[in-house]
Parts: structure tokens; sequence; C-alpha cells
């Protein structure tokens, strides 16, 4: 039995990281799931595997070199999947400084307590062990609207602050891989939706506000262009990378989904008028008459495409959801999910949501 430390397990695509790895594994693996619990940080995502005899959860910062290093000692962590991280580009204009000491320095204390708990006496490492750095597609940089893809060999390039911290995660991880031998890997997935996803991303805030009737914030002229991955797909592709993937190596992991924010928009829309059934009061809400335009963020990249041709051939990855397919599953899960989305909407994000829109 094989025992995954999930950083950030209760965050959006680390806790459907989970549900897919029961899924598929069962009772096969044994899941440690440390997690801070920040705003983003939900146990109600994993409310049906929390009492599952393979599953644990510490509740730890993955700053706290003490922390990490106890959950090291008292297990035999066979994989790391380090999804913990701050990761709302809004939130790091405001405030850089924890993106960098959660991002950066996190990263280091993990790096150092795997590399203690596996390395064997002569600097070589334990057979069997892995970690996995779970990166974005946003340290490339911005791509022209008329073209091109990022690959694994383009050249960083961040422009935000949350994009300057995950480069230089990726970097701590690349430097230990190269000076250490140090068995890992990095991926770079492109923008990621589908359940439990926190709603100040742009496909939860649009499903969550259309169905009340509240103003679409849209940033600039909406023409902004990334691509979209339907997060169980990412999970299929981490799950593949860290039995297939080659050490030392770098995948991204894309969907081939690339809309304007203005059109991902319309689909919802379109999406949930259609989904409705007609006496739902909800129904006549639903209007495009809601887009607002808002001023545009500070240092907007303009487009974002990732080529998965190497995870493709290396270990047999490809997207398996068309984006319309996708967020028809993704608005059912809302619809069925409505108390979750009340609950975390409650509270400090409403004022969080108030100051950042204008509106």
């Amino acid at each position: 039995m094989k025992t995954y430390l999930v950083t950030g397990g209760a965050g959006f695509i680390g806790s459907n990281f989970i549900h897919y790895m029961f899924q598929k594994y069962e009772n096969d693996i044994h899941i440690i799931n440390l997690d801070k619990l920040t705003y983003a940080g939900n146990l109600e995502n994993l409310k049906s595997v929390e009492n599952r005899k393979n599953y644990t959860f510490v509740r730890a910062d993955i700053c706290d070199r003490e922390a990490v290093n106890k959950v090291f000692a008292e297990n035999e962590i066979d994989r790391v999947v380090h999804f913990a991280a701050e990761s709302h580009v809004d939130r790091s204009i405001r405030d850089p400084e924890i993106f960098v000491k959660t991002n950066v320095l996190g990263t280091l204390v993990l790096l150092n307590a795997a590399k203690a708990a596996w390395e064997l006496p002569d600097g070589t490492f334990s057979e069997g062990k892995k970690f996995l750095h779970v990166s974005t597609d946003e340290v490339y940089g911005s791509l022209e609207e008329d073209g091109g893809y990022f690959y694994e060999t383009t050249p960083y390039d961040p422009h935000s602050p949350y994009s300057a911290s995950k480069a230089s995660s990726d970097m701590l991880v690349k430097s230990y891989m190269d000076t250490y031998r140090f068995p890992a890997n990095i991926t770079n997935c492109s923008n990621n939706y589908g359940p439990y996803q926190f709603p100040e991303k742009l496909i939860p805030l649009i499903i969550n506000n259309a169905l009340q009737g509240k103003k679409l914030p849209v940033y600039g002229d909406g023409k902004n262009v990334r691509d979209w991955l339907y997060v169980e797909d990412h999970a299929k592709g981490i799950d593949l990378v860290m039995e297939k993937g080659r050490l030392f190596e770098t995948y991204n992991i894309g969907g081939h989904n690339e809309k304007q924010n203005i059109e991902i928009i319309h689909i919802i829309l379109d999406t949930l008028r259609d989904m409705l059934p007609d006496g739902d009061p909800r129904k006549k809400l639903v209007s495009d008459d809601l887009i607002t335009y808002v001023e545009d963020r500070k240092g907007h990249d303009r487009r974002y495409a990732i080529a998965p041709d190497k995870i493709k051939k290396e270990v047999g990855w490809y997207p398996e959801t068309a984006f319309e397919d996708g967020i028809r599953k993704t608005i059912q899960w809302f619809f069925e999910h409505e108390e979750w989305m009340k609950n975390v909407t409650s509270g400090n994000y409403q004022k969080y949501y108030e100051e950042m829109y204008q509106i």
C-alpha cells in the first residue's frame, strides 16, 4: 500500500484529486491530507471520504517545518503531491507577501522534509519515492492572440506576484532535481474548472451570480483567452505522471479548450437557461444584461494555451472532457450542492468580492 502525502487536499484541485484516487485505487492506498484550511480549504469537500480508514487529515501549514517533519517521521511517505498554494491572481496583487511565503518557503520546507526522509547514506534516494509539484501555465507569461502554445521548453516570464511565486517554487524543485538528483516531477496545468471550486474564480463566480440575478463582472474587454481543463482530467494526468512519468521531467497538462472569458460567460448563461426547468424562478434571473465590464486587472495576461504533446506521447494522457460537457457537469454539481455554495460565499468572501469588483 503506497502512502500519499497530499498538500492542500481540502482545496479545489486537491480534493478532486483525492476523490479520484480513492475511486481508482479504493483501499490500496493511504492518503494523508495536510492542509492549513485557509479561506479556500474546505473539509466539506471531503465529507464522503473523511471516515475511511485509509484517509488521514492533518491540519498544518506547509511553512511549519516542525509539523511537516513530524508527518514524515510518523509515516512512510511514498509520494508527495504538492497542491498547497495561494493561487488567486487578484489576491496576489493586493498582498504579494503571503504568496511568496506559502508558495516559495512552503515548497522549500516540503522539499527538505522529503529529502531528509528519503535520502540514503550514499546520497541516492530510496526506490519508488516521488515528489510531484503541481504548478501553473501562468509561469510562462502571455501568448500572442494569433497563435503559438506553451511547451515545457518555453522560457518562464511571469507577470503577476502569484505567477512569480509559482515560478520561484518551480525553480526550487528544478534545483533539487539537478543538484541532488531528487526524485521529482513538475506539472504545469491550464485553468481548471469543476466541482468544489471556490467562487472567486471565473466559472463558479458566474454560475453563482447568474442564479441570483447579480452582476457578472468582466475584466477589460473580456477577450482574454484561457485554456480550460476539467479538474478530473487533471487528476488523471497527475496520477499518470506519478506512475509513468520520467524522473526529473516537466509535463504540461492542458485541455485544448481555448476560449475568451466573455465566450465562457455566454456559454454558462446559455447552459443555465437550458438546464433550469421552466418553473424555476431563477430562470428569469439568468440574463445577458447582468454582464458588467469592470476595470481590467493589473498586468492581465492576454492569452494562455498549453501544448500537451509530451504528456500524451510519454504517459498516454489526453483531455477527455469537452468544455460543453464539462460545463454541464459543473453546473449540475452546483445545482446539487447549493448549501455548499451558500456556506463558502458567506462572511469574508462577500466582503472581499465587493472590494475587488467595486459592484
